[in-house]
């Protein structure tokens, strides 16, 4: 079933390279927008990823790209792995913008323990305190992916992306704890093979 699903990938090229530095767990987006970012971790983040050539099987919603990448934190934090599709739309002069949506896989923090719990001893009240504000609670390792990028070509091989990426399972894969991730920063494309 599973290969039947990504039949319509399985003829895309490697055709981008691309590599970031990210803000992690920044506020100011979520807060604008009300996706309510935990502002609780800290660090870097490095992106390191590929990308398809456009997917003509997919014509029929675009011929997006498919992409993934990895997200590693300076601080240790909360790391993850993401795949899925983007779709770049031209804007005049060497300006585009590109949505994007996928699944990720988190390493992070996953059902804290509660603080309030009855019985607890001071040393492990003090524990999960520091846990609960040190540490977003994702409420599921699987989340999905939004994403969206205003980049510009700076050479018929480079461009640079200011990419907004958020984390969160949306009440599907868990629910009640839902605190997610953003992260804001900045990518550069190279693009491999002939081009165009």
């Amino acid at each position: 079933m599973l290969s039947f699903s990504l039949a319509p990938l399985s003829s895309a090229r490697c055709a981008e390279l691309l590599v970031g530095a990210f803000a992690h767990d920044v506020t100011f987006i979520g807060n604008a927008i009300g996706v309510g970012a935990a502002g609780r971790e800290q660090g870097t983040d490095l992106h390191i990823g590929i990308r398809s050539d456009p997917v003509e099987a997919l014509r029929l919603i675009g011929r997006p790209q498919a992409q993934g990448f990895v997200s590693l934190n300076s601080d240790g934090t909360s790391n993850f792995v993401a795949v899925g599709l983007s779709w770049p739309v031209d804007l005049p002069g060497r300006f585009y913008v590109r949505p994007g949506l996928g699944l990720a896989y988190t390493d992070g923090k996953v059902d804290l323990p509660p603080v309030n719990a009855p019985g607890l001893a001071p040393s492990e009240i003090q524990r999960r305190l520091k846990l609960y504000n040190s540490r977003i609670d994702f409420g599921s390792h699987l989340l999905f992916q939004p994403e969206l990028s205003v980049g510009i070509g700076l050479s018929p091989r480079w461009s640079a992306e200011l990419t907004y990426v958020h984390l969160s399972n949306g009440q599907v894969f868990a629910r009640g704890k839902n605190q997610g991730l953003d992260d804001a920063g900045l990518r550069l494309i190279y693009k491999l093979g002939s081009i165009r």
